[in-house]
């Protein structure tokens, strides 16, 4: 198939499939003359790539997980280590938001404490 038929099944664009060949991380497909021809494998790993970047993983964090990669089917194991470090990182970062959101509470409460103790005082 070609670029926009893979670009339509994995639900991406074509500039970005020219772009993840670019980088590496979608391997060069063959060519029938000067166009591109991909195949299933193609549009599997387009999908890998699309649901791994709405779930928060970077362009580079993928490289990393497909880097020696170069078989038919996606490193499972390789993609399962990495889910599981990426779910780490998010309930470290929800824990720092919750700090975060906490400390904002305590302010805003001694905040208003002290402008209404200032206001009581001017009077």
């Amino acid at each position: 198939m070609y670029i926009g038929k893979a670009a339509q099944l994995s639900g991406t664009t074509i500039k970005s499939i020219r772009h993840y060949e670019d980088i590496g991380l979608l391997p060069a497909p063959q060519r029938r003359g000067n166009y591109r021809v991909y195949c299933e494998q193609s549009v599997e790993r387009l999908m890998f790539i699309k649901c791994a970047q709405q779930l928060g993983f970077k362009l580079k964090e993928m490289l990393a997980i497909l880097d020696d990669h170069r078989g038919q089917t996606l490193p499972w194991e390789v993609v399962r280590n990495a889910v599981t470090h990426k779910k780490q990182a998010v309930m470290n970062q929800i824990q720092a938001l919750q700090n975060q959101h906490a400390g904002l509470v305590e302010f805003e409460t001694r905040f208003l404490g002290a402008h209404e103790l200032c206001q009581l005082q001017n009077l």
